[in-house]
């Protein structure tokens, strides 16, 4: 097995998620606050997103369309902190309490998280 397949079979601490038709999962415990503020997020950057799409179809001055370009990239950064914290505060926590074991692979995907998102 390379590292690769490796890092995508990673044990999540969510812990057992409920697995969906598509191979999608679950989270296992999800802050209803937090859910609320991501997806009135998600709707506003869907908003900045169609404003991109006409600001390119009117072809408008490059530099006012990389700026909006920025402003999504920084708003979904908001979004995937949100996400990293109540990963941490009820996943990661939660998997690192259980055992040492569990703690360890909830260290690594951490540290992996991390890496990948912090691009």
């Amino acid at each position: 097995m390379n590292a690769e397949t490796s890092q995508s079979a990673a044990h999540c601490a969510c812990g057992p998620a409920t697995d969906h038709t598509d191979g999608s999962k679950q989270a296992t415990a999800v802050d209803p606050d937090i859910k609320k503020r991501n997806l009135s997020r998600l709707r506003r950057i869907e908003g900045q997103v169609r404003g991109l799409q006409k600001m390119v179809e009117e072809e408008r001055w490059c530099a006012d369309v990389l700026t909006q370009v920025s402003s999504v990239q920084e708003a979904l950064r908001g979004v995937s902190r949100e996400l990293m914290r109540n990963h941490l505060k009820h996943c990661a926590a939660s998997a690192a309490r259980q055992s040492d074991g569990d703690a360890d692979a909830v260290y690594d995907e951490l540290v992996e998280l991390m890496f990948k998102y912090a691009r």
